[in-house]
């Protein structure tokens, strides 16, 4: 009896240190003055190395930080077989992940690019450099995951984006945009500066890694397709997948997998 007890003992210890873990964590942000949720996955033999490596996930408009651990819990697999922290985070429903102008409570680029990145840090064992760190998210959470690591090309090494919504103008009407930003009627100038195909001048050529997938079903195929094109004339490099495909989890199901080996390809570089 005490040889089976010791035995299930050992096996429960060992699954335990080498299984991926999985917290829901309270971060705060001082700017907005209040606790935002994440879900931190930490790959397994965590508590035996020194630094890991890491992914910040943004979810898409209606979402939440829970979405990818209940929509692709594989992603736990994928964490341990990279060895890599995968962060998700929490955009607030409808943040589009602005500063907004409009209305001076919501700073979720502060929140992402400065806050949760820092707490991070400071509570994980990261690598701490751009070097360590990649950022991606689906829909609203491409368009935030690809204008969050433009903007802050000292934070972030590599992005990337999932059916992205990647120009905002050809949407005055839809998601919340306008409430972030005000009408498009009122401010364009606002619409085009926060527009990620917009945002090229801000690019340096061989700064960040960068992959953009979009579905050819997809409604936002068309604005993913002119990104990548303004990139190819400005002889960025990225990668650019298109696959048969919509708006919905079937894809990025899909989708993630290749994000995140394109990511640890770009950390072992």
């Amino acid at each position: 009896m005490n040889r089976l007890f010791g035995t299930l003992l050992l096996i429960f210890l060992t699954t335990s240190l080498w299984a991926a873990k999985v917290d829901t964590v309270l971060t705060y942000s001082p700017s907005m003055k209040k606790n935002i949720k994440a879900v931190v996955v930490l790959p397994d033999g965590y508590e035996v190395q020194s630094h890991f490596p890491v992914v910040y996930l943004l979810h898409g408009h209606g979402g939440s930080y829970k979405d990818y651990i209940k929509n692709i819990p594989a992603i736990k697999d994928v964490a341990d077989q990279y060895q890599m922290i995968v962060v998700c985070a929490d955009g607030n429903v409808s943040s589009w992940y602005l500063d907004s102008p409009e209305d001076s409570s919501w700073k979720y680029e502060t929140y992402v690019s400065s806050e949760l990145v820092g707490w991070m840090d400071q509570h994980y064992k990261t690598i701490a450099s751009p070097k360590g760190r990649a950022i991606t998210g689906l829909s609203m959470g491409g368009h935030g995951a690809l204008s969050l690591a433009i903007k802050h090309q000292d934070i972030f090494g590599a992005a990337g984006s999932m059916s992205g919504g990647l120009d905002l103008r050809p949407f005055p009407d839809n998601w919340n945009i306008s409430k972030r930003l005000g009408t498009y009627a009122q401010y364009p100038e606002r619409w085009t500066a926060n527009s990620v195909t917009e945002m090229l001048p801000l690019l340096s050529k061989h700064q960040l890694s960068l992959i953009i997938d979009c579905g050819k079903d997809d409604f936002f195929y068309q604005v993913n397709l002119k990104f990548h094109e303004k990139l190819l004339y400005n002889n960025i490099p990225h990668d650019f997948i298109i696959r048969p495909g919509s708006h919905n989890w079937d894809y990025w199901s899909n989708a993630i997998t290749y994000q995140l080996l394109y990511f640890h390809k770009f950390f072992q570089s």
